[in-house]
């Protein structure tokens, strides 16, 4: 039982580093063209 009140905080500041990074992928335009790069790699330069 003690164990508890140390795995549920872990888990929530892991969730909470998990939003943070995928809204920093979000603002940093990450997903702003996801099919540039597939095109990308069939063209030939």
């Amino acid at each position: 039982m003690d164990i508890l009140y140390v795995l549920i905080p872990v888990s929530i500041v892991v969730v909470f580093a998990i939003i943070g990074v995928f809204w920093w992928a979000l603002q940093g335009g990450q997903f702003d063209s996801i099919e540039r790069e597939g095109e990308r790699v069939l063209r030939d330069d």
